[in-house]
């Protein structure tokens, strides 16, 4: 017999009338819950006016108070473990995950009860049964396995479907790299620079992971997911189709996903998540296909809900944009295009760390990169320091040079210095890659 498409087929054609009428239908519940059992709420909802019964149609959204990530850090650091926005005590819940922190503050601490729990497995379903998971697959999770919350829902959702998981949490590169190919992994979750990263380790060993029985490559955590020249470069590497997904802690760790179809962006999961696009100076709504930062209210976090969160994320939507896949929520055009606060003004130009990683990863040269912005005197001062594979040495001068120009067309002519790395002088990341490095600012010594 034929398996569906979809997971939750009913829900994931539903008109778009019925969508959103469930969508309404499940932001009143939130908010008369929150309203109850939040004290941050509670005062949130009184200051600006704001009553549940106000929800008439989804128009009356923008009548609720936004929320910032600083608010909920300052409440957890006012009132610790956890601040004011939980709606259970701490005893009821049963997990507890954190942010990478913000400053050297504390990190965000988010409290989930069973039910939660159950709701992000859920989520995770949908997005990896789109991408083709089925419980006949293994599945490799590359993944250290902390409290951050990465890939802990992407795990259990995968039991639910019913695939074999293999764990990979505290490993070396190599031992990963090994187990992968032991267990005939047919699936192999991570971040798209730990998926490069796994595919160097690879051929330094002289395996062959293109030859293996990897066939999806399940990515999140990094914008670069989305981004087509580092996925087009994860694709060449381990002879398998890449698959971007996104998510953030604070809201339940998978929000967008892509499906095979991979219509150029993200099919967001609009029955569990209210998705909004404001600008992010007037916090107006965005026309259309405009960039934007991206707000949400998270339907299935009831520990510590989340209603119109700025996210940070920057997005594009095009509202009634569709997918030959038949699923009839919006989609993010290109994924997460990266965050608000990613770009830096170098001498009167916008630079963003999605650009030139779009540029670098089309050059296979290239193992490692990073971008180091300094002031020298009054002057504004870029360099990308590059490691090439060992192999290519003598094409460096060719690729120095391309580069050079190639980020200059994209950035108004702006003059990047292009330095060669000595090999593994850079940083190497499991998690969320951080390659561009703003030292501006920076006391002297430090």
């Amino acid at each position: 017999m034929t398996q569906s498409p979809y997971w939750n087929p009913r829900i994931e054609t539903l008109p778009r009338e019925q969508l959103e009428a469930l969508q309404l239908a499940k932001l009143r519940t939130l908010c008369e819950w929150a309203q109850a059992r939040s004290p941050w709420y509670r005062r949130s909802f009184a200051q600006g006016g704001f009553e549940p019964g106000q929800l008439r149609s989804l128009d009356d959204l923008r009548r609720i108070p936004l929320l910032t990530r600083e608010q909920w850090m300052t409440s957890q650091d006012e009132r610790p473990p956890y601040g004011e926005l939980p709606t259970i005590a701490p005893e009821t819940a049963i997990r507890v995950h954190t942010t990478s922190g913000t400053s050297g503050r504390t990190p965000l601490r988010a409290l989930d009860s069973r039910k939660d729990w159950a709701w992000i497995a859920e989520m995770w379903a949908y997005g990896l049964w789109a991408c083709g998971v089925r419980p006949s697959d293994t599945a490799y999770v590359a993944f250290g396995y902390g409290s951050f919350i990465g890939f802990w829902g992407l795990h259990y959702a995968m039991e639910k479907i019913g695939v074999l998981n293999v764990p990979g949490g505290a490993q070396t590169t190599e031992a990963r790299v090994k187990q992968i190919l032991s267990f005939d992994a047919t699936v192999v979750a991570s971040t798209p620079t730990y998926a490069l990263r796994l595919a160097q380790e690879a051929d330094q060993l002289g395996l062959d992971l293109r030859g293996s029985a990897v066939k999806r490559v399940i990515l999140s955590g990094e914008p670069a997911g989305s981004i087509p020249e580092t996925k087009a470069l994860i694709e060449q590497q381990w002879g398998a189709k890449a698959y971007d997904t996104a998510g953030m802690t604070e809201v339940g760790t998978i929000v967008m996903f892509e499906c095979e179809h991979q219509p150029g962006g993200a099919h967001i999961i609009e029955d569990h998540v209210l998705e909004e696009s404001l600008d992010p100076e007037t916090l107006e709504p965005a026309a259309s296909g405009e960039r934007a930062e991206r707000v949400v209210t998270s339907f299935g976090r009831h520990a510590i809900p989340l209603i119109r969160y700025r996210t940070g994320d920057e997005i594009s939507r095009v509202p009634g944009s569709r997918c030959g896949c038949g699923r009839t929520a919006d989609i993010y055009a290109g994924g997460i295009l990266g965050r608000v606060d990613d770009m830096k003004l170098v001498r009167g130009t916008n630079v963003y760390p999605r650009a030139i990683e779009g540029i670098v990863r089309a050059f296979p040269h290239v193992e490692e990169f990073q971008v180091r912005i300094t002031r020298e005197g009054l002057r504004d001062e870029i360099a990308l320091l590059v490691e090439t594979a060992p192999d290519h040495a003598d094409a460096w001068p060719e690729v120095s040079s391309a580069l050079r120009r190639e980020l200059a067309d994209a950035h108004e002519g702006l003059n990047f210095r292009v330095e060669r790395a000595e090999a593994g002088a850079l940083p190497r990341f499991e998690l969320k890659a951080k390659r561009m490095v703003d030292l501006r600012d920076r006391p002297m010594g430090a």
